[in-house]
Formats: structure tokens, sequence, C-alpha cells
């Protein structure tokens, strides 16, 4: 008689709550920045509102990632070693060169759309004329936006493959080793990104053509998002490919599974139908629903495939507890882009924002008391 016995070993998660965070900052970065290159590198002024609220949200959340990032490495020492120990086989090590490069190149595109506005608020007689005039270097000419705003794409697309490539690499979860995942990531960046631009419109704009351009817009990815989960669904159910069979019929026997399934689809028939029939008006409703859905998304993908064990039957708790490695640290990451978002529209002249020229363009004066 032969024995086999499997001992199972206690470890903590591969990726914390902080992972969701930063996996869903990243992306609304990404594609909100992909959002403002019409305008800013094509010169269609007629997109230039919705540009600004994109540039405004690639910006505030490009810089909130990378800190629940390194959170999530649980201390900022481990960072440093993905440059000193490289690995040119790991898709994170490649990621640790791929975000630092993105942000950087976004700040800089950022900075030198506004560098006109900057200049012209310098020459205006109040007190804080010389941060601006600091701001803009002494000048007015910002048409080396244009190589920054090339360059800043190619690094973003970058980041977006990396951060689809380094989940679906992971042969050992089926749910998580499937080519579609790195496009729901983009899909479902698209959509996080329309409803922090919708809820942003909102406050700051309210401008009812912007909003239905947007919900129009958000329709469309919705669709997207929806035609590539029944895609998964139909290739996993037919058979075709064993790994997708094998990835549902992990879950398929839990209920909780069934509610996740039913919240998400109906999130997106819901916000759908909200943005195709209603346009206007509806941003406030859309746009959280969207962030909603891009994050329960993140949230499921690697928490909930987390929860699905390697060896053994059943499922593993997937809570969100209350300390600073879940609960406290999501809302600690909103509040820091909170923070940013309130310092961009109070400092930054972000309604000014214009096409790229190859001149001396300065951006029209407005008064002190607006910043």
């Amino acid at each position: 008689m032969e024995i086999q016995e499997l001992v199972g070993a206690v470890h903590h998660v591969a990726w914390l709550p902080w992972a969701v965070q930063y996996f869903f900052l990243i992306a609304i970065s990404t594609t909100a920045f992909l959002l403002a290159l019409p305008a800013f590198l094509l010169g269609r002024e007629a997109a230039l509102p919705r540009a600004r609220l994109a540039l405004m949200t690639a910006v505030t959340t490009g810089i909130t990632a990378p800190i629940a990032l390194l959170a999530d490495l649980h201390q900022p020492g481990r960072f440093w070693e993905f440059f000193v120990y490289t690995n040119a086989s790991s898709w994170m090590a490649w990621g640790a060169w791929f975000v630092p490069a993105y942000v950087g190149l976004l700040v800089l595109f950022a900075w030198a759309v506004h560098r006109p506005a900057f200049h012209a608020c310098g020459q205006e007689d109040w007190r804080f004329a010389w941060i601006f005039r600091w701001l803009s270097l002494g000048g007015s000419a910002n048409g080396f936006a244009r190589p920054l705003g090339y360059a800043a794409l190619f690094a973003a697309i970058l980041v977006l493959s990396y951060t689809g490539a380094e989940v679906y690499v992971v042969k050992a979860r089926p749910l998580w080793n499937t080519p579609f995942l790195p496009w729901q990531f983009v899909a479902t960046g698209f959509v996080g990104a329309l409803g922090v631009m919708l809820v942003l419109e909102r406050v700051l704009s309210r401008d009812g053509g912007t909003e239905a351009q947007l919900n129009r817009r958000l329709a469309l990815w919705l669709g997207v998002v929806a035609v590539l989960g029944a895609a998964w669904y139909g290739v996993a159910l037919s058979g075709i490919s064993p790994r997708h069979t094998e990835a549902l019929a992990s879950v398929a026997g839990f209920p909780v599974w069934h509610v996740l399934a039913i919240w998400g689809a109906g999130t997106v028939a819901i916000t759908f139908l909200l943005a195709l029939l209603a346009p206007r008006n509806s941003g406030w409703v859309t746009g959280l629903l969207a962030i909603h859905a891009a994050w329960m998304f993140r949230w499921t993908v690697f928490m909930g495939g987390q929860a699905v064990p390697k060896v053994g039957s059943g499922l593993y708790d997937a809570l969100l507890p209350a300390g600073i490695a879940g609960l406290m640290g999501v809302i600690g990451t909103f509040g820091l882009w909170l923070f940013l978002v309130i310092a961009y529209t109070t400092f930054i002249p972000w309604s000014e924002a214009g096409v790229p020229t190859a001149g001396k363009t300065a951006a029209p004066s407005r008064p002190a008391s607006q910043f």
C-alpha cells in the first residue's frame, strides 16, 4: 500500500488590495492619456474639453498609482532591487523601468501643454506670479509637447502591455493564464477612465455636450467589455481551449462566483443603457458605476483569483481587511488622488490647455483670484 499525502503550507497572499489599487489607477492613467491624444497630438480643437479632463485624470492617477505599488511591496527598498538585480525574463522587472518612464514623460508632457498658460499667469501683477514665471521657465513655446506626447504614448503602451502580461504569464492559475485578460484590462481601463472623467466633468464643468460625448464613449467601451466577457465564457463553455474550460470549472460550483458574474454583468448592462439612452444629466450615475465596474473587475481578478486554491477544494477567504493593508489603504489612496485633483485644479490653469504649436503662444490671462 502506498500513501500519498499533500501538506499545505501557510503563506500570505501574493497580491494585496494595494495591488488592486495600483492596477486600477495605472490602467485609468494610461487609457485617459490615450483619450487626451486626439486633441493634444492630432490638433482636434473640438476635443479639447474632453482632453483637458483626460489629461487631469491621467496625471493625478498616474502619480498615485506607483505609490500604491510601493505600498504593495511592503517596503520601498524592494523597488530598488528591480534595478540592481534585474531579470530580463520578468515582466515585473521590466515594469520597474516602464512605470517611472511613463509617469515622468506624462508629467513633462502636461507641463509642456500648460506652459503658455503658466507664462501668461506669470506676467500678471499679483503676489504669486513669480511661481508661474518659474514654472514656465521664462518662455511660452510648447511645440516640444508633441515629441514628449509621442514618447509618453510609447511608454503608456509598454505599461499597458506589461500590466496585462505579468498576470497572464502565471500558468499556475487558469483564471489568469488567458490571452483575454490583457485586453480586458485595457477595456475596463477605458471604462474607469471615462467614469472618472464624467465625475470630474460634473464637478468642474457641468457642460451637457461634453457629458453626452463622454457617455457615448463609455457605452462603446462597455460594449467592448461585454463582448470580451462573452467571448471568454463561450470559449470556456465550448471546450475549444482546455485552459479556459479548467478556469471556468474551478469557480463554476461556487455561489459567490455566480453572484459576482451576475453583479458584473448587471453593472455593465445598466451603465451601458444609461449612457446610451440618457447621455445627458446621468454623468454622476454612469461615472460612479463605471468606476465601480473597473475596480470590481480587478478585485475579482486579483483577490478572487487567489481565493481559488492551486491544490485542494473549496475557496479561501478573500475579504477586505479593515487595516492599512485593506480598507484604510484603499481610502488613503483615494484621499491622495483627491488631494492631487484639488492641487491640480487650484494651481494649474487646466481649462486653458490648448493644442501645442511650434511658435510662442501665450494663453489668455486669468484673474489672479481664480487660482
